[in-house]
């Protein structure tokens, strides 16, 4: 039995988690936990609840997966907050794998663990990884050792198919991809800045200015913690 920890907090986009959870959930042999600091409901930026299944104490030690999905304003929150660091570095030490998937990958970068690894994140956030010491790459998914992360949302469904094939091989991932009809045909070329209306790219930028200086800061200050 393989056991994969998939942090829940306050915030974080209920997507980024769902979309790989559905493609491990598939495999045999695992079981996923979902982890938080309490087993108290956690309730996503888009108003879904969720209850996690382990705390911080209860989550067990030795992983194949430590996952961390992203948001906006739950993300910021705990890129500062220690508990939160301090599980995700001890954990990390006995992962197979540490991965995220959107601004998941600052969370992982704050608790210090991406320096000197190749990652990405969401497109809006990138330059805040050079301020965690890890080298940016303007990619969907990006695999460096052992540390694998992802691109932005629906970057997890790809993300999670091909963590699937590392772990039960092509066929194993390709039944999963099945399963869910993962076969993607979107209505807009917009899923991108290159491929977006530069006026859409433009007025997003607008809207996450905010959010992106508060996730400088918070990078900046994890880092002093190192």
């Amino acid at each position: 039995m393989q056991h994969i920890a998939m942090l829940i907090y306050p915030g974080f986009t209920a997507l980024d988690l769902i979309g790989p959870q559905t493609a491990f959930s598939i495999l045999e042999d695992t079981k996923i936990h979902l982890v938080w600091k309490t087993l108290d409901a956690v309730t996503t930026d888009s108003g879904i609840t969720l209850l996690p299944t382990a705390t911080f104490d209860t989550c067990p030690e030795e992983l194949e997966i430590l996952f961390v999905p992203g948001g906006v304003a739950g993300t910021i929150a705990v890129m500062k907050d220690g508990e939160v660091l301090d599980f995700l570095a001890a954990r990390a030490e006995q992962a197979s794998y540490v991965t995220s998937v959107c601004t998941g990958s600052l969370v992982l970068g704050a608790a210090g663990l991406l320096r000197g690894h190749r990652a990405t994140t969401h497109w809006a956030f990138r330059e805040v990884l050079p301020l965690l010491e890890a080298e940016r790459v303007d990619a969907r998914y990006v695999e460096d050792r052992n540390r694998i992360t992802g691109g932005g949302v629906t970057s997890g469904i790809d993300f999670g198919l091909r963590i699937a094939a590392k772990m039960r091989g092509e066929e194993a991932a390709q039944t999963a991809q099945l399963v869910m009809e993962y076969d993607p045909d979107p209505p807009f070329q917009a899923g991108s800045p290159e491929s977006a209306p530069p006026a859409v790219v433009e007025q997003l930028r607008g809207r996450i200015a905010q959010p992106l200086a508060q996730a400088k800061e918070a990078a900046e200050q994890a880092a002093a913690r190192w």
